[in-house]
């Protein structure tokens, strides 16, 4: 295992105290409990929204706090989930007293801690849950679909309603809607290796990609031998389509999402195939993200994702946001 550590066991201190450093300006991190919280939190009257999960998915979800998006996120251990102690720190420490948003992707110990955390909390809160990975129902980690890159499209729309004073039920309306409407599929090419488990997670030929992978190396739909770019895309974008089932010249947002691994060159190139399909099947792509948003530690891979979206969205998208990892507006 070839890494940048010191010791295994302080690698997630260490990589969040370089991140208040670099961006000191955006974010303040906490420690014991751990959270990460926007810059001069709370803003009385705004609906706090949280996410949070286990690390090694970054930027997700630490690097989305700030304006725009999270009000605070709670990173757990490498693909580990957070605990409820946490959550209820961050959600203290950032109330403005219209309650809290929490926004969570579909994974087990996710959603039973932030459950847990939200009974433990005396003020008004609601749950999204995200579930938009459309490769498999059950996992070993999920009892349905899975949270994927399709999170953090749910974390920046919701974010920028909740900039604009928008109240907890209409939020939590808007995330649902933005959640039901988004579609993602993955497929890896190599395994990531967990820094305390020192090994990859699975073991892929040459000449072989797991189709379908979830974002901490879960078995995807099937394992098969690599193809070209152009059938991967077209069997992804096929999937996604049939799970959304978008009207004919519908707009959409097309989120191409690497987990790490894989070069921008390589990534950008999928955003075409994937464009070239959905400009095939009807579908208009009005919305693109593409980059490094939801990663797997260094798998080598990538995710599409597709929101389908109407005039309130694509003007809530292109409102000003300014995090760490996401920032255009202003």
């Amino acid at each position: 295992m070839k890494k940048f550590v010191n010791d295994v066991d302080d690698i997630l201190n260490e990589s969040l105290r370089g991140f208040a450093l670099a961006h000191a300006d955006l974010v303040e991190v906490v420690f014991d409990p751990t959270f990460v919280r926007r810059k001069n939190a709370p803003r009385p009257g705004k609906v706090a929204l949280l996410s949070g999960g286990g690390s090694g998915h970054e930027p997700l979800h630490a690097g989305f706090v700030g304006h725009g998006m999270l009000d605070a996120a709670c990173p757990g251990h490498v693909f580990t989930s957070p605990t409820p102690d946490q959550m209820v720190a961050a959600a203290a420490a950032v109330d403005g007293g219209a309650g809290w948003l929490w926004i969570v992707k579909n994974y087990s110990g996710d959603v039973m801690n932030f459950e847990m955390a939200a009974e433990m909390l005396e003020g008004e809160s609601a749950t999204v849950l995200v579930a938009d990975d459309v490769a498999v129902e059950n996992s070993s980690f999920t009892v349905g679909r899975r949270g994927v890159a399709g999170t953090m499209i749910v974390e920046r729309i919701t974010g920028a309603a909740a900039e604009t004073g928008a109240d907890l039920a209409a939020l939590k309306a808007l995330g649902d809607d933005v959640a039901a409407r988004t579609a993602s599929m993955g497929v890896a090419f190599s395994s990531c290796i967990v820094p305390a488990a020192g090994s990859p997670t699975f073991t892929l030929g040459e000449d072989e990609m797991e189709m379908g992978v979830g974002i901490h190396g879960e078995p995807g739909r099937r394992r098969e031998k690599l193809a070209r770019a152009d059938a991967i895309a077209e069997e992804m974008v096929t999937a996604i389509l049939q799970d959304l089932a978008p009207k004919p010249g519908q707009p959409v947002l097309l989120h191409v999402n690497g987990f790490g691994g894989t070069p921008l060159m390589e990534l950008y190139l999928m955003f075409e195939q994937a464009s070239r399909q959905l400009d095939a099947k009807g579908v208009k792509v009005a919305r693109s993200l593409v980059g490094n948003y939801t990663t797997s530690l260094e798998m080598a891979g990538c995710s599409l994702t597709v929101t389908a979206l109407d005039d309130r969205l694509t003007g809530l998208w292109d409102a000003p946001v300014h995090t760490p990892a996401l920032r255009w507006g202003r």
